[in-house]
This record gives structure tokens, C-alpha cells and sequence, in this order.
């Protein structure tokens, strides 16, 4: 299969500090996925991991300064504004505020055929209100309210019916559940498995939420410090984890069932500074089962069972020491 979304060895660099003192931020350092037909493709890690500015240097809202983005065979970090245009009818993007990201000026009938003006498609705007806001769930009511009417719940389904507007190929969602109450969750993510299966949808979806993760992501990738430490099929990096960032994101994921309750891993310190990362492995100085190599040497993403991780020390469940507990 044919991947619709091929990223290569991508790197986002920021330049940060006083005018006589600036000095390079790598935000986003080398990192590779694609994203294929049909398919759902999860970023996670904690806040500042470099998952948003990723999506936006995919699609074209973030300069990059090495690598590269392919979109349907196509080159796309080289165009121009002008010339990524006609690819955002295939590449669509949600954004995280499901409120603050509608105009509240605009009405929602307007709201949500405003691609159909922007790229000049001709269309009966009428007609398509209804059938957007028809998959979204909602009724032809809400067309003539504005942004502040309506809940956290109904903006962000105004929000997806905005991003399939022009059918795309590809949707990008950022922190698609942020600030929704739990049961609304659940039903933003089950809408977006069904779109996403009666409309043929390949998706990026950006969280830290590891739930939205589990509920509809076929593969993920798993960020720390603007770097891939784990990537592999979603139930696998469930299941087993292979890397420590990942063992302890999933350990502090709440667990339903008392019998598949695990041991917290908790980690010490704060994130560091992405200007000044830390020698060898970056998660070392957080890692409860660093070694000395850690330290010194920097680990190269190896295949383990299906998956890459970016570890000297892989997990392993028969040979997994005891984590480190909260203090009670």
C-alpha cells in the first residue's frame, strides 16, 4: 500500500533568545512516519514533546530546516503558499480549541462551507450545510448560531464537519477531545471513527491523552524532546511497552479494570530544556533503569518485535525490574 503521507528525517528549528544572544532550538529532531489510506496515525507525549509543531510543519503552517514531507507523491515543504493551497482541500486540520478556533462573527451555516468559498468550488451552500452538519451530527438549527452558542461538544463537531468540508484525503486533528467533559469525549471519538470509515479518511491525530490514543489509532508514535522513542501498532505498544517513556505514560494512564492495574512509574525531575539537552540518551536523567551508556552514548531506533524503539535497554516483561513507586 502506498503510503498518502511519507515524513523523512524531519527537523523544525527555532531561533530563540535576545537579538545578540540567539542561539538554535531544535524543536522537532529527525523524525520519520507515514501515514497510510484509511488509516489513523497517533502522536503522543507530555506538552513541549514537539507533537503540534510536527503537525504544523506537515502541513505547511511551520517552516522546516531539514528533511522532508510528501503528501500524494507530492513534495510539499518546498512550495510556496500559493502553491500549497489546492493540496489543503486534501489536507484538511483541526484545531485544538474547539470554541476559539471558529470565527464569532460567522455563523455556523457559514462556518462550515467557508472551504467551499476560499477554494471557489462551486456548490448548492445550502445543500451541503445540511449534509456537513447531517454527519456531524447536528441539525439544520444550529446553521444560524454563532460560536458562543453553542457547547464545547457542538463546536468541536462543527469543527470536524469544517475539516471534511472538501472530502480530503488526509485530516490532521489536534488535541481533538481538549477541554471536552468525558461522555463527550467519548462520542467526539466515536464520530470520528465513523467518518473515518464512511468516508474513507486517513487521520493525524496529535494527544496526550493515551484513552483518544487506545480508542481509534491504528499505529502511534510515542515523543519525547521532539524525538520518536517508540513507533509500532497501537494494542502492541499497549500491550508491551518497550521503551521506559512509554511504560510509564501507560502507567499513569487510568486503568478500569483492577486486574489489569498496574505499579505507577514515577518520573523524577522535570523536562528538560530543549536548550540544553541532555548527552546520550535525553531520557536518561528521568529514566528509573538508566545505566551509565545511557549517559554517555546516544541510542539508535532499533526494530524489536514489529516496532522501533530508541533504547539500549529495551523493556522486556520477563526481565522488567520494579518500578519506582509514589511515596505513599
Amino acid at each position: 500500500m502506498t503510503a498518502i503521507l511519507e515524513v523523512k528525517y524531519l527537523e523544525v528549528t527555532f531561533r530563540v533568545g535576545p537579538m545578540m544572544r540567539r542561539q538554535d532550538l531544535l524543536g522537532v529532531a529527525g523524525v520519520s512516519f507515514d501515514v497510510n489510506p484509511g488509516e489513523t496515525f497517533a502522536l503522543v507525549g507530555e506538552s513541549g514533546s514537539g507533537k503540534t509543531t510536527l503537525a504544523r510543519a506537515v502541513n505547511g503552517l511551520q517552516p522546516i530546516s531539514a528533511g522532508s514531507v510528501t503528501f500524494q507523491g507530492q513534495r510539499v515543504d518546498t512550495l510556496s503558499v500559493r502553491e500549497m493551497k489546492p493540496l489543503r482541500r486534501d489536507m484538511a486540520m483541526m484545531f485544538q480549541d474547539p470554541v476559539g478556533s471558529l470565527s464569532p462573527r460567522m455563523k455556523v451555516g457559514d462556518l462550515v462551507t467557508e472551504a467551499f468559498r476560499i477554494h471557489r468550488v462551486e456548490a448548492d451552500l445550502q445543500s451541503e450545510t445540511e449534509r456537513l452538519l447531517s454527519l456531524v451530527g447536528l441539525t439544520m438549527d444550529f446553521a444560524e448560531r454563532f460560536p458562543h452558542q453553542l457547547s464545547g461538544g457542538q463546536a468541536r463537531r462543527v469543527g470536524v464537519a469544517r475539516a471534511i468540508a472538501l472530502n480530503p484525503k488526509l485530516v490532521i486533528a489536534d488535541e481533538p477531545t481538549a477541554g471536552l467533559d468525558v461522555s463527550v469525549q467519548g462520542e467526539v471519538l466515536n464520530l470520528l471513527g465513523e467518518l473515518r470509515e464512511r468516508l474513507g479518511l486517513a487521520m493525524l491525530i496529535i494527544t496526550h491523552n493515551l484513552h483518544v490514543v487506545h480508542h481509534v489509532a491504528d499505529r502511534m508514535a510515542v515523543m519525547y524532546l521532539g524525538r520518536f522513542v517508540e513507533t509500532g501498532p497501537t494494542e502492541e505498544v499497549f500491550s508491551a511497552p518497550a521503551h521506559p517513556y512509554t511504560a510509564a505514560l501507560l502507567s499513569a494512564n487510568p486503568e478500569p479494570d483492577p486486574d489489569k492495574a498496574q505499579d505507577r512509574i514515577t518520573l523524577p525531575s522535570e523536562v528538560p530544556s530543549l536548550l540544553a539537552r541532555p548527552e546520550g540518551c535525553e531520557f536518561h536523567t528521568r529514566c528509573p533503569w538508566a545505566k551509565d551508556k545511557c549517559r554517555k552514548v546516544v541510542p539508535d531506533a532499533t526494530a524489536i518485535n514489529g516496532r522501533r524503539v530508541a533504547c539500549h535497554y529495551p523493556l522486556d516483561e520477563g526481565a522488567r525490574p520494579p518500578p519506582k513507586k509514589e511515596p505513599s
